[in-house]
């Protein structure tokens, strides 16, 4: 599933460019946030692929050796342990992600340089030297190695990022939210499963889907009104020179803090501050903080927060 802050990335995405367009409408703009969404599902299958394309590539190469003119004595007896690894064939065998790519015809066959590139930097590494030399059987162990060289190896190399960019607009800002989606689907394998592992689904629920559709149609709805709050208590601030991602992203805090009575107050300040770091100025942080902090405390103060649940933890 997307994590609910990669959903409000994606929604932030929308409202911003809605915003500075004009000329969709919402309906329109909506269906392209849930292609968005669809295109981030996609990319959580395409890093898992990639992970089973190294595997057969390692495999391939095995098999090449054996079949030399002259093999030597190593292409005769290689060390198995890569290409046995438990998970890496249980992930192979996988029949969500075989499914899927059968459905979509995913496939990093164009690019067979990021496979090749990414095995030698996973063969060279220590992490995969250590692996080799180890005599545990164990499935633990073998998970244990899959994330770390996901986690180390894979998810740092570079020239990855690039590619996945290259290959889609929608994954220019996310694609380490999706690889830690794929170490997090790593360490939920069990053996006994097998090739029946649950994958990440797109929602986890309904409720996921109903956030994604609410927050970004009461932002738009409502946008005067909040606007209209932010300028009440901006008095010390020249609105044409606030960053206008800022200003999206209180539209889109003050929507979810008033519409989601389940959501605690501290846990949306928090998670719309963390976005402005990232995707706004390096002012962006501290300067939503304090609007959000005077402007929440006015609408608790008038009644039009309200709360339950969950909601109420502070």
């Amino acid at each position: 599933m997307l994590s609910r802050r990669l959903l409000r990335v994606k929604v932030m995405q929308m409202v911003y460019a809605h915003q500075k367009k004009g000329e969709a409408t919402i309906k329109e703009t909506e269906k392209e946030l849930f292609h968005s969404i669809s295109k981030s599902f996609e990319l959580y299958h395409l890093v898992l692929l990639l992970i089973v394309d190294i595997h057969a590539y390692a495999i391939n190469r095995i098999e090449k050796g054996k079949s030399k003119k002259i093999p030597s004595p190593a292409d005769l007896n290689p060390n198995t342990r890569f290409i046995d690894n438990k998970v890496l064939l249980q992930l192979g065998s996988n029949k969500e992600l075989l499914k899927y790519i059968e459905t979509t015809g995913l496939s990093w066959s164009n690019h067979p340089e990021i496979i090749r590139a990414l095995f030698e930097n996973i063969s060279q590494s220590d992490i995969y030297q250590d692996y080799m030399d180890e005599k545990y059987e164990d499935y633990e162990s073998h998970k244990k190695f899959v994330v770390k060289l996901v986690e180390k190896v894979i998810a740092q190399y570079e020239p990855l990022y690039l590619q996945l960019e290259e290959q889609s607009i929608f994954w220019n800002d996310e694609s380490e939210f999706i690889v830690s989606m794929v170490i997090k689907t790593l360490k939920e394998f069990d053996e006994g499963i097998g090739e029946d592992q649950e994958l990440q689904k797109e929602f986890k629920d309904a409720d996921d889907r109903d956030f994604v559709v609410s927050l970004f149609r009461k932002s738009l709805l409502n946008q005067k009104s909040y606007m209209d709050l932010i300028k009440q208590f901006a008095q010390n601030w020249d609105m044409e020179r606030v960053a206008y991602m800022d200003i999206v992203l209180m539209q889109l805090a003050l929507a979810e803090i008033s519409e989601f009575k389940e959501i605690p107050v501290k846990v949306s300040l928090n998670e719309y501050i963390e976005l402005a770091k990232h995707y706004s100025t390096s002012k962006s942080g501290l300067f939503i903080n304090g609007m959000l902090d005077k402007i929440v405390a006015h609408l608790i103060s008038e009644g039009s927060v309200k709360k339950v649940g969950r909601g109420l933890i502070e």
